[in-house]
C-alpha cells in the first residue's frame, strides 16, 4: 500500500515483546508496508516525531507508561501528530478500555491474542480511511460554510482552516456525505470505525463533541442531535 507520494505507507510498531513485534513486522513488510519499531513510550514519541509514520500500532502496556499517554501526546503536540493514525493493540479488552482508547484519539482497537491477518486487514482499512488519496483529484465536499477537501485532507469553515484528527475528519466527512439525513450511531460506528457492535456507541458522542468544539467557534452550530436516533447536519446557517 502506497501513500499519495508513491512511497509505501509507514507503520510504527510500538511493542515491548520482541516476538510479537517481529511477527507483526514480518507480516507488514511482506505485504509492502515500510516498518519502524519502538519498545517504549519515549522511543515511540521520538520515532514518530522524526519519521512521521502514516500509522502506529500501539501497545497499551509499555515499560515506561502506557500507550494512551503516547496517543494523547501525539494528538496534542502538532498537526503532524494529529495526522498519524493510531491502532491500539492490547490485552485490555474491557468495553470501557475500548471506549477510552477510541476517545483518546485511537482510530481502531485490537485485542490480544490476535490473528495477524486480522491486524493486516485492520491496518489496511484504517490507512484507506486516513491517508491521502494516491491520485489526488479535486473532490471537495461543501455544506453551508464548511468545505472539506478530500484531496488535501483539509477542512475550512467560513474560510478559516480547522485542524482535525484523522478520526474527526472521517466523522465529519461521513456526516457531510449524508447531509440530507440523520445517521444513527450504529451507522457511524460501522462506517467510521468499522465496528458492528453498539457497545462502543458512547465514543460517537465523544467525537461529536470534539467536532462541535472545533467547528462551532467559527459559525452557527453545525451538528444536530436527533435524540434516540443519531446525528445530522444543520439545514441552514444560524
Amino acid at each position: 500500500m502506497e501513500t499519495d507520494t508513491g512511497k509505501p505507507a509507514t507503520v510504527l510498531i510500538v511493542e515491548d515483546e520482541p516476538g510479537i513485534a517481529d511477527i507483526l513486522g514480518i507480516t507488514l513488510k511482506f505485504h509492502g508496508l515500510s516498518v519502524l519499531f519502538a519498545s517504549s513510550g519515549r522511543e515511540a514519541l521520538e520515532t514518530a516525531r522524526r519519521h512521521r509514520p502514516d500509522l502506529i500500532l500501539l501497545d497499551v502496556m509499555l515499560p515506561d507508561g502506557n500507550g494512551w499517554h503516547v496517543c494523547r501526546r501525539l494528538r496534542d503536540e502538532s498537526s503532524e501528530g494529529r495526522d498519524t493514525a493510531v491502532i491500539f493493540l492490547t490485552a485490555r479488552d474491557a468495553p470501557q478500555d475500548i471506549v477510552n482508547g477510541l476517545a483518546l484519539g485511537g482510530d481502531d482497537y485490537i485485542t490480544k491474542p490476535f490473528n495477524v491477518d486480522e491486524v493486516l486487514a485492520r491496518v489496511r482499512s484504517v490507512l484507506r480511511r486516513t491517508r491521502r488519496p494516491e491520485k489526488a483529484g479535486r473532490d471537495v465536499l461543501r455544506h453551508l460554510d464548511v468545505e472539506l477537501d478530500e484531496a488535501t485532507f483539509t477542512v475550512r469553515r467560513a474560510g478559516r482552516p480547522v485542524e482535525l484528527t484523522p478520526t474527526e475528519y472521517n466523522l465529519l466527512r461521513y456526516l457531510m456525505r449524508n447531509a440530507d439525513r440523520i445517521v444513527t450511531k450504529e451507522e457511524i460506528l460501522r462506517h467510521v470505525w468499522s465496528y458492528d457492535s453498539s457497545v462502543e456507541s458512547s465514543v460517537v458522542e465523544t467525537y461529536v463533541s470534539y467536532l462541535r468544539r472545533k467547528l462551532d467557534p467559527h459559525g452557527a452550530p453545525l451538528i444536530v442531535t436527533r435524540r434516540g436516533v443519531g446525528y445530522g447536519l444543520s439545514a441552514a446557517a444560524g
